[in-house]
């Protein structure tokens, strides 16, 4: 499968020369799985870019939207979706065992007037908000040839990470996940180790210094250390740093892995870790 990056930022877009290295887009991500197909996870602002690279495509009409949440910085760029404005494309809404009905309120609600002067129901594109590949009782669906696993997180309000599994490689998809709080219903730290042990990438929400959760803890993000840890107790060939937070410039996000890398380091773990960046391409 091939992943690309089209927003890696967290909690509000960060425009701007210190945060030209690692990009200001809030999060978005495309997989591709080896059969073909567009998979897009979550609709930050970081879609409008995608949008615009995928009508240059002349063979795709096609793409499945899956949804971690329905915080703003995760939707908020799907007004901007360009194939949304086409009645070429279709577009299907996964996101999961939870109702697709959901779906459709959330992105219904920001273009409703006086938010957005377009409405939902102006859109071009057809929109199927039931999956056609609905997950079984485990959560495990096949879409587009690819084995895609919906996992709870423990994040305010709820929500979904996943995993992709294609040829026995598997990417676990973490973007806004508290490990060191306890919400409600929320899997613990324990959960999550199991969960990802020995996957070939992970990309986890590492919003924060340790400094800085004395007064954001409970607010739905992990520090730096805390999924540095998770990494190195489930024994994940590769790890991303995800979910920077908007004041983070390029050198600190630097600085920041250097520290995550020695404490893998002393720790003995062979976890290979770095800094998701914008428009980042992975190949598993």
């Amino acid at each position: 499968m091939k992943i690309k990056i089209w927003g890696c930022r967290g909690s509000l877009p960060a425009p701007g020369v210190k945060m030209s290295r690692y990009g200001g887009n809030t999060t978005c991500v495309e997989v591709r799985p080896d059969t073909g197909g567009v998979i897009i996870i979550d609709a930050g602002s970081g879609l409008h870019k995608l949008g615009k690279s995928l009508v240059k495509e002349k063979d795709v009409t096609s793409v499945r939207f899956y949804f971690t949440h329905s915080h703003w910085d995760h939707l908020l760029g799907f007004p901007f979706f360009q194939p949304a404005y086409s009645n070429k494309y279709s577009l299907t809404f996964c996101s999961g065992p939870h109702a697709q009905d959901s779906i459709r309120q959330y992105l219904s609600h920001q273009m409703q007037a006086p938010y957005f002067p377009v409405d939902l129901s102006q859109l071009q594109a057809k929109m199927n908000f039931h999956c056609d590949n609905p997950c079984q009782e485990n959560r495990n669906c096949i879409c587009d040839g690819i084995e895609v696993r919906a996992i709870p997180i423990n994040h305010p309000n709820g929500g979904f990470g996943y995993r992709f599994s294609e040829n026995g490689k598997t990417f676990f998809f973490f973007p806004d996940n508290e490990l060191g709080f306890a919400h409600p219903n929320g899997p613990d730290r324990d959960y999550f180790a199991k969960t990802v042990q020995d996957a070939d990438l992970l990309i986890h929400d590492s919003q924060y210094t340790d400094d800085e959760y004395r007064y954001t803890r409970g607010w739905g993000h992990s520090t730096y250390a805390d999924a540095t840890d998770l990494a190195i107790a489930a024994n994940v060939k590769s790890f991303g740093i995800f979910h920077h937070d908007p004041d983070r410039t390029d050198e600190e996000l630097e600085l920041h892995v250097e520290t995550c890398r020695q404490r893998i380091q002393k720790s003995g773990s062979g976890v290979q870790c770095f800094a998701v960046a914008d428009e980042m391409e992975i190949v598993l």
